[in-house]
């Protein structure tokens, strides 16, 4: 009998047949190893972000056998006309397109290359398996056919950008000098950022991302800067990441050019990033979050921000917890520089290190052994093909026993992220460091990342939210003029390279749960006024040091600052106004004296004095007006 239903049943069964071939088929074709094509993209042009896409084989982030972090290695040599060679890292890419599709595989392998100079280019790529190949060269054994030796060139136009976009300028450069040099420009550099929040990448925007401590540190939405997101800035996923774009605009337009932020923060303070697919799993890593990452991190680089990478935070970066014994599981080797913290370092370098201004920082109150800290600087000084600077961030009573040790032509730390306990302190300390590293045959570059206590940090302005000097305890502290005095103007008049802003505990908007950079938006308006009166009036400040002493300050107290090139010109910071004297003593012809306002910007001004004569001590007379306020008296031959 020829029943409907039957025919049904079969016509059904057949369909499902059909469909799991085609779906087997799709899933087979799927997970193909791709055929060795090379893609290259983004602006061919001098230090844009060159991008090589190789269809190489297929992978899972979650594959052990092999494991597409460990096990594979992938690099690409890219060789100028001239000799002029880097080698530089490369990473599995899932799908090439993961920040939007949320791929979790593919077979796409990438590299970021930012080239130095115009003209023809070649690239030869290095494929090989094995037992934690990428991070040791002695178990790269076996080529990978048909992706490994495979050759090609493109040339590279200058760069067309103008303003900010520090593609404009070049890689920001460490020269052996206290200051950073941009390549293209041969300008130096001068920070001023945000230190806070440190949670900025625990963002509910981006994949992956979980909030282990959710009622004391959610996740970041940076509502308050979805005003500042513009048409044309980059998204992903139909629109997510517009708050956090939105933020980076705002900080740089105020003027200011560094932010600063986390990159592993699993047991610390946050406890809501990391770069891995699981919290726990320190071997594979999120392709999708990290793709989302970069286009944050691309779009600072195009706004003229230098990139802070805290790599690890205090209660995680060894196996030591306070003062218990007890294995930190989150920790990355324990401390020491294994297949962990390679990786760590690697996939750091390989996807963001193309970006021309960033420094890596060890960690934020590192506490690894000075042996552990220096095989971590010397492994990144090895895989970095840049060569970004490395520096290193301590407790304010650890100073001296972690930096000290580091001293010297021999290490590989160029720079210190100082913090101290009381903002009456960062002049003092700015110009220890940079004294000592000098006097020890390598000048480090010295900012100030975190000035003052942890509970108080930058305040906010005066009015924000009612803030009116006092922290949430009631306890009046200080305001933004006294940071403006000692921690803004105290660095740069020490010698310092910069300032970060870290948000203390006992204030609103502070540094876990900060998401409106507005809160101290007018300090951000004096730390541009800053540098571009160095900028502006052509101070050479990279040939200038700390001379208190020429204006009775040998003790370098907060009373007043001098930072000075003996004989050819002086900068005097007086914190109250009134008048000083400058021993010229030593000195002859005749200089110039004007004066700058530190609080409104504007013209160089003429106080009560035009003009004074070398060969004595000299009064330098009063300022044009507000004679109780801080003034900028600047002397010149």
């Amino acid at each position: 009998m020829n029943c409907p239903r039957i025919a049904a049943c079969r016509l059904l069964l057949l369909f499902s047949f059909v469909s799991l071939c085609n779906l087997t088929a799709g899933m087979l074709a799927a997970r193909e190893d791709g055929d060795g094509t090379v893609t290259i993209s983004g602006e061919l042009r001098v230090w844009h972000n060159v991008i090589l896409t190789l269809d190489g084989p297929f992978a899972q982030e979650s594959d052990t056998q092999p494991n597409p972090f460990t096990d594979l290695s992938f690099d690409v040599t890219f060789t100028h006309s001239d000799g002029t060679a880097y080698q530089v890292p490369g990473y599995f890419a899932a799908d090439g397109n993961a920040a939007n599709t949320s791929a979790e595989q593919g077979n796409k392998w990438r590299v970021h290359f930012a080239p130095d100079r115009k003209g023809d280019w070649k690239y030869k790529i290095s494929f090989f398996q094995g037992k934690n190949a990428a991070l040791d060269s002695a178990s790269r054994t076996t080529p990978l056919s048909p992706y490994h030796g495979l050759q090609g060139e493109f040339t590279i136009q200058p760069s067309d950008k103008t303003g900010r976009d520090f593609r404009k300028q070049g890689r920001l450069q460490y020269i052996k000098n206290r200051y950073l040099q941009f390549a293209e420009s041969k300008k130096y550099f001068l920070k001023v950022g945000a230190d806070a929040p440190e949670t900025l990448l625990g963002y509910t925007d981006f994949d992956n991302t979980i909030a282990e401590k959710s009622g004391r540190v959610p996740l970041k939405t940076w509502e308050p800067h979805l005003q500042d997101w513009q048409e044309g800035d980059p998204s992903w996923q139909e629109g997510k990441g517009k708050g956090l774009i939105g933020a980076i605009n705002y900080l740089s337009g105020k003027g200011c050019n560094a932010f600063s932020f986390l990159t592993y923060n699993a047991g610390g303070d946050g406890d809501n990033v990391w770069p891995f697919i699981a919290r726990d799993d320190k071997l594979h890593y999120d392709c999708s979050k990290l793709d989302q990452w970069g286009i944050v991190f691309e779009h600072g680089t195009q706004k003229g921000m230098y990139l802070h990478f805290k790599m690890q935070e205090t209660e995680m970066d060894d196996n030591v917890r306070s003062k218990s014994s007890k294995v930190v599981p989150e920790s990355l080797d324990g401390g020491d520089l294994g297949i962990e913290r390679k990786l760590y370092c690697r996939e750091l370098v390989a996807r963001f290190g193309h970006n021309l201004a960033l420094n890596w920082n060890l960690g934020e109150e590192n506490t690894q052994t000075t042996e552990q800290q220096k095989a971590m600087l010397d492994y990144l000084a090895e895989i970095d093909p840049y060569h970004h600077p490395r520096v290193l961030h301590t407790y304010p009573n650890q100073q001296d026993e972690v930096y000290r040790p580091l001293l010297g032509k021999k290490s590989k730390l160029t720079g210190v992220s100082l913090q101290n306990s009381a903002i009456a302190d960062t002049h003092i300390q700015t110009i220890k460091w940079v004294s000592e590293s000098e006097e020890a045959g390598k000048p480090w570059v010295v900012a100030f990342d975190e000035s003052g206590s942890a509970a108080h940090g930058q305040c906010p302005d005066l009015g924000y939210q009612g803030f009116d000097g006092r922290d949430k305890t009631g306890k009046k502290v200080y305001t933004e003029h006294e940071v403006r005095h000692q921690t803004l103007w105290g660095t740069l008049m020490g010698g310092g390279a910069g300032v970060e802003y870290y948000f203390g505990y006992q204030f609103v908007e502070n540094d876990l749960v900060c998401e409106d950079w507005r809160s101290r938006d007018r300090s951000w308006d004096y730390c541009r006024i800053a540098i571009e009166f160095f900028h502006n009036h052509a101070i050479p400040f990279w040939e200038m040091a700390s001379h208190d002493a020429l204006i009775g300050n040998p003790k370098s107290t907060n009373e007043k600052y001098c930072f000075a090139k003996e004989g050819e010109v002086y900068l005097i910071y007086v914190p109250k106004g009134g008048t000083t004297q400058l021993d010229l003593r030593k000195q002859n012809g005749e200089y110039t004296v004007q004066w700058f306002n530190p609080r409104e910007g504007g013209e160089l001004l003429q106080g009560s004095i035009a003009s004074v004569q070398a060969g004595a001590k000299v009064q330098l007379g009063t300022p044009p007006s507000d004679d109780q306020k801080d003034w900028l008296i600047l002397i010149r031959r």
